[in-house]
């Protein structure tokens, strides 16, 4: 090849390089990143990212460049001049590609392992899956209970994930990691965040009629923020009264699907808690505290006219006991003014 066609050669790919180095860095493909995970992992694609574009210059520039400088006349009818294998260049396209793949294998395995390394000082919150619900417990906090995920800016925390019902995944964007939900099953991740702000959690498994509405959302704070959002939370419900029972109804989403006054919730896909009393008297289950504590715990069990089954989760249920009474309390309590 001489040397004009060479210099045309590296020029037709270095421009087709270029142009898809562009498409790839200047158009927004991925969300925004929010924890060291998510950075690794992108790390791992734009590696990989790179080859794929070095390659594709090289091949679409030897395509483009035959294209024309070996193009049939409209009056050439002859066979092309006969040509054998070349070694050489057949080992040149077995190494190169085996090093290439070899490099993302070794790049890929780093990533993993320090994704899943997880450091003693870690905070731990058990996450339950059920149609179509999110629940976040920290034990580390006696056992808080929230509908949403709420975790501290710099420090590793370890999810683990279950589901109560089929199976779920979790997917928080940001973080660039999903884990399965199953039944029975407990599976890990380890994320940790790195930018303050609130994000979706998205179940990524088709798991009902309402997976598209299976959503909450992670907000991730100051340390310091964090701490005192968690002692806060614990006040309340040490101090008892309607204080405990509020907290309980705000930080499991009661307020999402059902319409209290003393919450100032206005949901309308369930039942309306301030016509509690009366609902009591038609499911005939005796006092009201123990209408209202059953519907909580085995929400299918009496069903208000209007409303269909199977919609509230049971997983409020497993409320650990002294948030489960406090919500009780405050709902028939509440109910009752």
């Amino acid at each position: 090849m001489r040397r004009g066609s060479i210099v045309q050669l590296l020029a037709l790919g270095v421009l087709i390089g270029a142009g898809a180095t562009a498409l790839a860095l200047f158009v927004p493909w991925l969300p925004p990143v929010a924890s060291k995970e998510r950075e690794r992992i992108d790390f791992v694609f734009w590696f990989t990212t790179a080859i794929c574009i070095g390659i594709f210059a090289l091949v679409a520039s030897l395509i483009i460049y035959s294209i024309i400088k070996f193009r049939v006349r409209p009056d050439d009818d002859s066979d092309g001049p006969p040509i054998h294998g070349h070694t050489g260049l057949e080992v040149f396209w077995t190494a190169i590609p085996a090093m290439l793949v070899t490099a993302i294998a070794i790049v890929s395995g780093v990533v993993l392992t320090k994704n899943d390394a997880i450091p003693k000082d870690h905070l731990t919150v058990d996450v339950s899956a059920q149609q179509f619900e999110w629940t976040f417990k920290y034990p580390t906090y006696k056992n808080l209970t929230t509908g949403y995920l709420v975790l501290p800016r710099g420090k590793s925390t370890v999810l683990r994930i279950s589901a109560v019902d089929v199976i779920h995944s979790f997917w928080v964007p940001a973080f660039g990691q999903k884990q399965d939900a199953l039944p029975g099953s407990v599976n890990t991740l380890k994320v940790t965040p790195t930018k303050d702000g609130t994000y979706p959690v998205i179940c990524t498994e088709l798991c009902g009629l309402g997976h598209s509405l299976m959503r909450s959302e992670v907000r991730v704070m100051e340390p310091a923020a964090f701490d005192a959002w968690a002692k806060e939370q614990l006040k309340k419900l040490q101090a008892g009264g309607s204080n405990a029972g509020l907290a309980v109804f705000a930080n499991n989403g009661c307020g999402g699907c059902h319409t209290f006054t003393p919450a100032k919730s206005k949901g309308t896909a369930g039942p309306d808690l301030d016509k509690l009393p009366a609902e009591a008297r038609r499911a005939n289950r005796g006092s009201l505290e123990n209408f209202v504590r059953e519907s909580i715990v085995d929400p299918n069990k009496y069903i208000e006219p209007g409303f269909q089954p199977n919609v509230m989760p049971t997983s409020f249920g497993s409320l650990p006991k002294d948030q489960l009474d406090a919500l009780v309390q405050f709902l028939a309590q509440g109910s009752n003014k």
